[in-house]
């Protein structure tokens, strides 16, 4: 019969430490014998770890598994009681498979031997055309210990390039994008309750393992069956994650070295980091929200990824907030003591986003008001939201708004008497103008209209002209938050009116003067 072809497969592969049967049926020198596989010819990709030349009918006591047994059966011929134990005997012994050479002990193959093959599911083959196997076996064991070689450098070149990027201070990410472009499969790594908090490899087929992933998760906790290889995260007596190299088309044995050197390499960066498994958790979190704030990547692409970090997203309303003034480890905290689902990360200028999921039963604005109340029982904080979305599509428009509206009120919170919970609607003008900011007919205007006090060496005149209009050009209040008289206060008063060339009393001047400073703060970040 016709040596079936080995499966093709796409991507860059790692050498492997090992031969298959099939492969070492494909070399110029087993070809030249005219192989003929009579049996197990569904077995041929069992791994070849010797070849071992053997006359004696006992064979099989000698071996410890994975040898190709090369044999001309000479000592079995006339014997078919004999000819069927040598073959129940290389399959105890779990030979990889048994090599006939036909000749004068059997010039034809042996059907005694090849049915009892056949049964036992070991591959047989026999050459049709005699020649030392010497050869063979030279040719073998060479080619066996390059592949060893090979493996074994792969995996110091893998170890290398790793700790070269742990000593330059690279991100997480970085490793596992490393760690993919060696494997040539996705990679995923979670906690210990399969949460994901980081992804590498093509992205389709990382999409591909995450959108079924509870069975994924369940599964590859059970061994390395098809391609899924995992290494446990972990130090002193702990674990705390695991590495999953998904789908690997390699041999099995290179696969759990690579799963191996990068696992060493994951535990490395996060004890030379001094963060923790937590931390992954929101570098995950923060990737996926920014990828919803962004646009880039559209909102149904990155559901599984949402799902895969541990938030419910199937029949959910969500919250979108952004909130100043605390960090995401202590959001984390109250979310976990309110028992609310939901993914928090960092954003810029000392702000955190926060995604709620709630059930369709939940009281979305009650819950976002506790939430907010808790927040701010011990310390001021702002919390800005966005309206409830039941639909998955529009949460990145939703977490643009909670940003928005947190950045209209940036800096405010002294000033102005806000409302626990911070809407669009509570931002009027000051979110029109953050809007306008960049604007540069905007920018002209705030300069034109503020430039006597802009040019001044005394600062706290733009204070005191901010805090006036702020709480609607109430005197007493004014000079009660400044701490000075009244006589006080009227003298700084006339001194801005006087620089600026306006009446503050006019309702008009002290709009477009009002208008101005909102602008130039905004512009001032």
């Amino acid at each position: 019969m016709t040596i079936p072809a080995e499966p093709r497969h796409t991507g860059p592969q790692p050498p492997d430490p090992v031969l298959s049967v099939r492969q070492v049926l494909t070399l110029e020198r087993v070809l030249a014998g005219e192989p003929e596989v009579v049996a197990g010819a569904g077995q041929l990709d069992r791994p070849v770890r010797w070849v071992h030349v053997a006359e004696a009918a006992d064979v099989g006591v000698m071996l410890s598994g994975g040898e190709m047994v090369l044999t001309t059966g000479v000592l079995l011929a006339g014997d078919e009681s004999r000819q069927a134990e040598y073959i129940r005997s290389l399959h105890r012994a779990e030979a990889a498979a048994v090599v006939l050479g036909l000749g004068r002990a059997f010039p034809t193959p042996p059907e005694v031997m090849r049915r009892a093959a056949e049964r036992c599911g070991l591959p047989m083959v026999v050459l049709h055309r005699p020649f030392p196997f010497a050869e063979l076996t030279e040719e073998v064991q060479s080619r066996l210990v390059r592949r060893k070689f090979a493996a074994i450098s792969l995996s110091e070149t893998v170890r290398t390039a790793l700790t070269g990027l742990i000593t330059a201070g690279a991100p997480l990410q970085r490793l596992l994008d490393e760690i993919a472009r060696h494997s040539g499969c996705p990679v995923v790594v979670t906690n210990l309750a399969h949460r994901v908090l980081g992804t590498a490899g093509e992205r389709s087929a990382v999409d591909d393992v995450l959108r079924d992933w509870e069975r994924v998760a369940r599964q590859a906790g059970a061994g390395a069956a098809d391609g899924w290889i995992h290494a446990e995260l972990g130090g002193r007596g702990e674990r705390w994650g695991r590495l999953l190299l998904c789908g690997y088309r390699g041999e099995l044995a290179t696969g759990r070295l690579l799963a191996d050197r990068a696992a060493e390499a994951l535990v490395l960066h996060r004890m030379l980091g001094g963060g923790s498994a937590h931390s992954w958790e929101e570098q995950s979190a923060q990737s996926l929200l920014t990828d919803l704030v962004s646009g880039v990547v559209p909102a149904r692409q990155l559901l599984p990824r949402a799902r895969a970090a541990g938030l419910p997203v199937n029949r959910r309303t969500f919250v979108p907030l952004v909130v100043q003034g605390r960090a995401p480890d202590q959001l984390d905290r109250v979310l976990r003591l309110l028992g609310l689902p939901g993914i928090v990360a960092e954003l810029a200028d000392g702000a955190a986003a926060v995604l709620l999921s709630l059930a369709p039963d939940q009281d979305a604005e009650a819950l976002t008001a506790h939430f907010a109340a808790r927040l701010r029982a011990r310390s001021p904080a702002v919390v800005a939201a966005a309206g409830p979305r039941t639909d998955w599509e529009d949460v990145p428009a939703g977490l643009r708004e909670a940003q928005h509206v947190a950045d209209a009120v940036a800096g405010s919170s002294t000033a102005l008497d806000l409302p626990a919970v911070v809407r669009l609607k509570d931002v009027h003008l000051r979110g029109l103008i953050r809007l306008l900011r960049d604007d540069p007919q905007v920018q002209s205007f705030a300069e034109r209209e503020l430039d006597g006090l802009l040019c001044d060496a005394e600062p706290e005149l733009l204070n005191v002209l901010r805090t006036y209009l702020a709480t609607g050009r109430n005197k007493s209040r004014t000079a009660q938050l400044h701490h000075v008289s009244r006589p006080a206060l009227y003298r700084r008063l006339e001194a801005i009116q006087s620089r600026l060339g306006a009446d503050l009393d006019d309702f008009e001047q002290a709009a477009s003067v009002h208008i101005a400073l909102l602008a130039h703060d905004a512009q001032q970040g």
